[in-house]
């Protein structure tokens, strides 16, 4: 992917409006989504700190939490709406065996357009 496409998808997330964001106690949901369709960001914080994150572009995820020795990748069925259980809303994800080192660098690319903006930078920490 060329630079000028990963700025442009860098620069097209949007933050949701929370209150449209179903909430739990402790947690606070945040969701950025991108300006293509299947491009999202969405974050858990719980006392301000990362708890879990997914990154979804064109069928491929990232995934994040604590307990997880490193990032997952996976793959989406947003890309299959051959499927009858498929809902717009609704995304499967199928962790990879192994990491997808090629997308993961790929989503850091995107996220370090945003750099400098206090919650990007914590979720770029992650990938080191």
């Amino acid at each position: 992917m060329d630079p000028e496409e990963i700025a442009a998808l860098g620069a097209s997330l949007r933050k949701i409006d929370r209150r449209l964001l179903p909430s739990q106690e402790g947690i606070t949901k945040v969701w950025y989504q991108g300006g293509e369709s299947y491009f999202d960001v969405v974050v858990e914080l719980r006392e301000g700190k990362i708890e879990w994150f997914q990154f979804t572009l064109r069928g491929k995820s990232i995934s994040w939490q604590p307990h997880f020795s490193s990032l997952q990748t996976g793959g989406t069925n947003e890309l299959y709406q051959d499927d009858l259980s498929f809902h717009p809303g609704s995304k499967l994800i199928e962790n990879n065996q192994y990491q997808d080192l090629v997308f993961i660098e790929l989503a850091r690319s995107i996220l370090q357009t945003r750099a400098g903006e206090p919650f990007f930078d914590e979720m770029l920490a992650l990938f080191d």
